[in-house]
């Protein structure tokens, strides 16, 4: 069974929270969306990672069949980069250490900037 959070931005409202699937474990990390033909505009997911790091949050679009607005935020809680990233991509590495990779539909690459304080809240 998935756990789902939803994902409010505290810097800058959005029209509601953004709902996500959480990606804990090894294997729904590295999972993630692909093979997945679409993915819904209130829909996206939420990798979790073990600490703060360029490379374990570093991102393949290998098998993702659509872009992507991806948001790398650090364990404060405070974006610390963002992509609109390409189907089939290698790889997409942030610019500064971050805990969480939030991936949502591409409507939303706009909804957080970097600096922008996030929250997690449980759905």
């Amino acid at each position: 069974m998935s756990s789902h959070a939803l994902v409010q931005n505290c810097s800058r409202a959005l029209d509601q929270p953004l709902p996500v699937v959480i990606c804990d474990t090894f294997l729904s990390r590295f999972r993630g969306l692909m093979f997945r033909t679409d993915l819904r505009r209130d829909e996206g997911i939420l990798l979790v990672g073990q600490r703060d790091a360029r490379l374990d949050a570093a991102i393949h679009m290998l098998f993702v069949y659509f872009d992507l607005a991806v948001f790398w935020i650090d364990g404060g809680m405070k974006v610390v980069d963002r992509v609109l990233a390409k189907a089939w991509r290698p790889a997409y590495i942030p610019a500064r250490p971050a805990r969480y990779v939030l991936e949502l539909h591409p409507d939303h690459a706009s909804a957080f900037e970097i600096g922008h304080e996030v929250r997690f809240i449980d759905a």
